[in-house]
């Protein structure tokens, strides 16, 4: 860092012209602060990045993954990514708690990305709302094999009594990459829309979410009639 001009080392750079103006590698070394033997801190930033496949990648990371990276051995800086994460996901959170999500839709579909789009098995989650269409509570409800998880209307029915929610929106994810909703996903979303139909919960969207995509189905038109 000491052959990099004063003016261009990230947290001069982060302070003089903002967040923005920095490099994935650039915010990841203010965090690291400190490089390896051999490899300066933004050297470090962007083989990690490149290792986990971009920030998302490296962000979503388990604990016991990370622990394994040179570099990140030690629990302070492991500590310090999962920090990030998880206070990133109760700021979109609170943001969706404060605001109509139907007038929100972008935000909806980055919350359930961070939630749900990095896990390495499908797993189906569910934004319960109240008559505001704000939210009350994310659950996620049921985890399964890499293709299939085992989704239960009636326990969907119950969450959403327990919360007393107005309306829902589904989500799951695809670890495959591929965000096009399968024929079981349509049939799914159905049955659930049927189910909750009985006690007066609308079923808003069901959106679908990879690590670097996402998908509604109510936005593209493939929501099914009950």
């Amino acid at each position: 860092m000491q052959n990099i001009p004063l003016e261009a080392r990230p947290r001069e750079k982060l302070l003089s012209q903002g967040a923005h103006a920095l490099s994935d590698a650039e915010l990841l070394s203010l965090l690291l602060r400190t490089g390896i033997s051999g490899c300066n801190v933004l050297s470090l930033s962007q083989m990690l990045l490149n290792r986990c496949g971009g920030l998302s990648g490296l962000l979503h990371a388990p604990s016991e993954e990370l622990s394994a990276i040179k570099g990140l051995g030690g629990p302070a800086k492991r500590a310090q990514l999962l920090a990030v994460m998880e206070l990133a996901r109760r700021g979109m959170g609170e943001q969706l708690r404060k605001r109509q999500a139907l007038n929100h839709p972008t935000l909806v579909r980055e919350y359930l990305q961070m939630q749900l789009g990095h896990k390495a098995h499908e797993c189906f989650g569910v934004l319960f709302l109240d008559s505001q269409h704000q939210l009350l509570e994310f659950e996620v409800m049921f985890r399964g094999t890499l293709n299939q998880t085992s989704v239960y209307p009636r326990e969907v029915a119950l969450r959403a009594l327990h919360h007393h929610a107005a309306s829902v929106v589904l989500s799951h994810n695809h670890p495959s990459g591929h965000t096009q909703p399968s024929a079981a996903d349509v049939q799914l979303t159905r049955q659930l829309i049927q189910a909750l139909g009985l006690l007066e919960i609308r079923v808003l969207d069901h959106v679908i979410v990879t690590q670097g995509r996402s998908l509604s189905m109510a936005e593209e038109g493939l929501m099914p009639a009950a």
